[in-house]
């Protein structure tokens, strides 16, 4: 079940990266497992699949740069249907977790008893 939240979740994660600023893809993995303490940790054969789906669905744009030191990468950009996106999908995570803790009791850890 943790890996379906996860999976469920890459979208909404990956817009919000790209909503801060252009990154590469192996940027975005690496920002995304830091800041989750390690929770969220995109493999290749996830991140860049779903990263091709977006910019096929217009919410995403991509361009290579040339860097001083090493290979070109391939920069993502999120688009304005993107951002629209982004911001629908956030306030249907803000609400099925805000559901989903009224059904677990406060503390989110206790089951409800009945």
């Amino acid at each position: 079940m943790e890996r379906d939240f996860r999976k469920g979740s890459s979208r909404v994660l990956i817009l919000n990266m790209l909503a801060e600023r252009p990154m590469y893809g192996y940027q975005i993995a690496k920002e995304l497992k830091h800041r989750s303490d390690g929770y969220f940790s995109f493999k290749e054969g996830t991140l860049y699949p779903a990263l091709h789906r977006m910019e096929k669905d217009g919410l995403l744009r991509s361009e290579w740069q040339v860097v001083e030191k090493g290979p070109s990468r391939k920069y993502y950009h999120i688009t304005e249907e993107g951002r629209r996106a982004l911001a629908h999908s956030a306030k249907e995570w803000a609400t099925f977790s805000q559901r989903l803790l009224s059904i677990l009791g406060e503390g989110g850890t206790e089951p409800v008893s009945g």
